[in-house]
């Protein structure tokens, strides 16, 4: 199962994603943590390993429903490709390219 551990001070809760088994506690030893949940924050940060997160939930594991909506609300984003600019793919001014020429 994959679900929230709280972590944090008295009235100051940080939440960690964690695979852990479904009979075990809360906060009990977890098999591995793949994400973080910080609700004290304005927006709150959510922080996801969605590869872990889809592998585990190919070998079976279900999520909490707390979990589905923040997962829900947060998609898998596409990495930005970056922006090639012309004046990096110009040699550079005063090399010469061909010797021939020179």
């Amino acid at each position: 199962m994959i679900r929230l551990a709280r972590f944090g001070a008295r009235k100051q809760p940080y939440y960690r994603i964690v695979v852990i088994e479904k009979d075990r506690a809360r906060n009990g030893r977890s098999i591995e943590v793949v994400g973080t949940y910080n609700p004290r924050t304005n927006p709150a940060t959510v922080d996801l390993k969605h590869e872990r997160i889809a592998y585990w939930r190919s070998k079976g594991a279900t999520l909490s429903p707390i979990l589905a909506k923040l997962v829900a609300k947060h998609p898998v984003t596409a990495a930005p490709e970056p922006a090639v600019e012309a004046a990096t793919l110009a040699p550079p001014a005063g090399l010469v390219t061909d010797p021939a020429a020179a």
